[in-house]
């Protein structure tokens, strides 16, 4: 279908000669979001960060499409420059690199087009007050000295000012108090629209209360085992996963 961004068929993958995606299937259509709900080890981050072509994870089998083109063997800045962005986990701190020449310098890279550093500034100050940054942390090298919320925080300032086709959030609410939760997924809505999609692996739930979500997807061993709408989100926080562990 022309509005589909991702289509993921019969992916196995792994790390090494470890396989931990068992033959898994997935589509994302433009204006999307979908949340990926699953306990710990049960592939949610291996199965983004294959979508992003991280090198360390290998893939068996299987295929990733995007926008209708195959990009399993596409390196990792390829993916990103089509659209795909990635919020981590865990972000690392890069030293010497500050946020604002590493957004400046991705975004021409993106588009193609160089980016007036007047205009830029004034987008990006702007952009920063809506998630209640400090201004001055633009100057600051990435990531460096950062609290995990101001991390999380910039990571969503990376969203809004890349505006990607389809964001992969990874735990972007992880280890963050309500008011953070709240900024994060206003920032997110923000960013969402009827052109792109949202993939979003959580464990706090507060971060889709904002959001409308399409489509939920429980991951246990490497395969999707239960697949449902939003009511799939407020069943899992009932009852948990261990209802579902004879599907897996």
């Amino acid at each position: 279908m022309a509005d589909t961004l991702l289509e993921i068929k019969g992916l196995h993958a792994g790390v090494a000669d470890k396989e931990i995606l068992k033959g898994l299937d997935l589509t994302v259509r433009k204006g999307e979001v979908h949340v990926i709900l699953g306990p710990n080890g049960s592939g949610k981050s291996t199965l983004m960060n294959v979508i992003m072509g991280h090198p360390k994870y290998k893939v068996f089998g299987g295929s990733v499409a995007f926008e209708g083109e195959d990009i399993t063997a596409l390196p990792t800045f390829e993916r990103a420059r089509k659209g795909i962005f990635l919020s981590f986990q865990t972000p690392e701190e890069i030293p010497g690199i500050t946020v604002e020449n590493m957004l400046r310098t991705a975004r021409q890279a993106i588009t193609g087009k160089h980016e007036r550093i007047f205009a830029f500034r004034k987008e990006l100050k702007a952009t920063m007050a809506e998630l209640q940054m400090d201004p001055s942390y633009a100057e600051r090298y990435l990531n460096v000295g950062f609290s995990g919320g101001e991390k999380k925080r910039n990571e969503i300032l990376q969203l809004l000012m890349l505006n990607p086709k389809l964001a992969l959030l990874d735990e972007t609410d992880s280890g963050l108090d309500v008011d953070a939760v709240q900024i994060v997924s206003n920032g997110v809505r923000k960013f969402h629209n009827d052109d792109n999609a949202c993939l979003i692996i959580t464990h706090n739930t507060r971060i889709l209360d904002k959001l409308k979500v399409d489509k939920v997807h429980v991951l246990l061993h490497g395969r999707i085992v239960e697949e449902g709408g939003a009511e799939l989100v407020d069943v899992i926080n009932r009852e948990g996963f261990t209802h579902l562990q004879q599907k897996a």
